[in-house]
């Protein structure tokens, strides 16, 4: 029966949402509050309709006066409508008055349904009225009120340029693309802080030489995070939260957090994974309650990753924007990847007084991560879009580098002639992310590449480099002036390419 009245309602909802607010209000809403009780029940995506509309449209009279109306739905005698109501709430950013009727309900309630609903409302809005009855008696609503009273209070810092001395048991994982491994291993061997331990599949691992700090982490620009791992690998929850709850893992987060330790779970690869995400957050807050999850904002994410030797628990800093990429002002669709512009960058093998030209240079990452290593004499970057140009200049200055004095030109990288000052056999070194005809259709993907290796051998002068990422996989393609040096297969989130290294003959 429940199934049926679900599908009932989630059809009566569909109908409500295609009512313009104002005929939701003026009409429905006063035809509901006439009706008998048992008909209200059965209206109830009323409520439901109503809390998402007002939470999008309608102006602060009016969505007071809808709160109004689900605070006094609160006191109905029938739970289906008072269980819609607490609900709704949440979404229209209830306040103090709305929380104190939902923590009196709560105290009054004998329904383990509703409760589940309060707690689930609370938990979004609840603050100092919510953590006094919930302390002690519902740890869940208890830690995400903490969590929410401490995030209006303080919200809290990580320092990246914090020492952390008390280093024994913790490693280091530095997380990247499949085939881009040796790139991070280069870059954490060339760091004396750190040693490495291990590498897998997209993951190297490193321990430190003595204190450090996470701007020493920071360094690594080709791998896509950087995780504190703080133990072996756990068979359960209960493991999981011993885990987290350690002196190697406190310490981390102490000594590296300014105001309350607020972190989110995040269970890698296995979606949402909402009950095992409470109980541990549960188990964490029962043996260590200064540390609390929370969901929005959080300093620190706790990443899961699944293995065959169990469950692998990583801290993470959760700096925003990365420190390594802050000068990622403006984005386009289809951009490059940092990291990978950055192991683009290294494999380029970069020569003093380069000359250089990004014939698809997006929003300027490859030449922004070349440029930033320093010696390069000239920069030239084009691309058929004048968003990408502006997003690239823009994306230079954030950088600091317009001493380098790019210069881009809207065209056709066949064009090159006449629209830049490139000329056949002038320059050193070509580096690129083409276009891969995934998210941007490409008529014939084949020919692009061909034009671009033919237009490589025409522009580079002998010994000159070609740096890309190659979407064509078989029949290989080559061409006569251009000896292969690197061909390396990458994951490209959800498919592969080679990255690969020419050198003009």
């Amino acid at each position: 029966m429940r199934k049926v009245d679900g599908n009932a309602d989630k059809k009566r909802y569909q109908e409500l949402r295609q009512l313009t607010w104002e005929r939701l209000w003026t009409e429905e809403v006063p035809r509901f509050d006439r009706a008998e009780s048992g008909e209200r029940a059965a209206n109830v995506a009323l409520i439901r309709a109503v809390g998402v509309v007002f939470a999008e449209s309608g102006n602060d009279q009016q969505r007071s006066d809808v709160k109004r109306w689900l605070r006094a739905l609160l006191n109905d005698s029938h739970e289906k409508i008072r269980r819609y109501a607490i609900a709704a709430l949440p979404k229209m950013g209830a306040g103090i008055d709305e929380e104190k009727d939902l923590v009196t309900l709560l105290k009054k309630s004998e329904n383990d349904r509703e409760k589940r609903f309060l707690a689930v409302a609370l938990g979004k809005i609840g603050g100092e009225q919510t953590l006094a009855v919930a302390r002690g008696m519902f740890p869940q609503i208890e830690q995400k009120a903490m969590a929410s009273v401490a995030r209006s209070l303080s919200p809290g810092a990580i320092h990246s340029h914090q020492m952390l001395h008390d280093v024994q048991g913790l490693k280091i994982h530095f997380r990247s693309r499949r085939g881009l491994e040796q790139f991070v291993v280069e870059e954490v061997e060339a760091n004396t802080k750190f040693r490495i331990l291990g590498q897998e599949v997209g993951l190297v691992i490193a321990e430190p030489t003595g204190p450090f700090s996470l701007a020493d982490l920071y360094v690594a620009r080709c791998c896509g995070t950087v995780s504190l791992c703080p133990g072996s690998e756990a068979r359960s929850l209960k493991d999981l939260a011993g885990i987290l709850s350690s002196p190697v893992a406190l310490n981390v987060l102490k000594s590296l957090t300014t105001g309350t330790i607020r972190y989110r779970i995040d269970f890698v690869s296995k979606g949402h994974q909402r009950g095992a995400v409470k109980e541990l957050a549960n188990l964490v807050f029962s043996r260590c309650p200064d540390i609390l999850n929370d969901a929005r904002e959080a300093l620190w994410s706790v990443d899961i990753y699944s293995t065959p030797r169990g469950d692998l628990l990583e801290i993470r800093p959760r700096l925003k924007p990365d420190p390594r990429f802050a000068y990622r002002v403006k984005d386009i669709p289809a951009a490059s990847h940092p990291p990978l512009a950055a192991c683009m960058a290294q494999l380029a093998d970069r020569h003093l007084e380069e000359t250089v030209w990004d014939p698809f240079c997006g929003s300027g990452t490859e030449l922004i991560e070349l440029a930033r290593l320093g010696g390069i004499k000239k920069i030239y970057g084009t691309d058929l879009s004048s968003e990408a140009l502006d997003a690239a200049k823009t994306n230079f200055a954030a950088a600091g580098l317009n001493d380098s004095k790019p210069e881009f030109a809207r065209c056709d990288f066949r064009d090159y002639l006449k629209s830049t000052q490139i000329r056949p056999g002038s320059l050193s070194l070509m580096i690129t992310n083409p276009p891969m005809g995934m998210r941007i259709p490409i008529a014939n993907l084949r020919e692009l590449i061909t034009d671009l290796l033919e237009v490589a051998a025409e522009v580079l002068k002998p010994g000159g480099r070609l740096v890309f990422v190659n979407p064509i996989k078989s029949p290989a393609l080559s061409h006569p002036a251009l000896k292969g040096q690197y061909h390396q297969r990458v994951d490209m989130s959800g498919f592969d390419c080679a990255l690969e290294k020419y050198l003009k003959l």
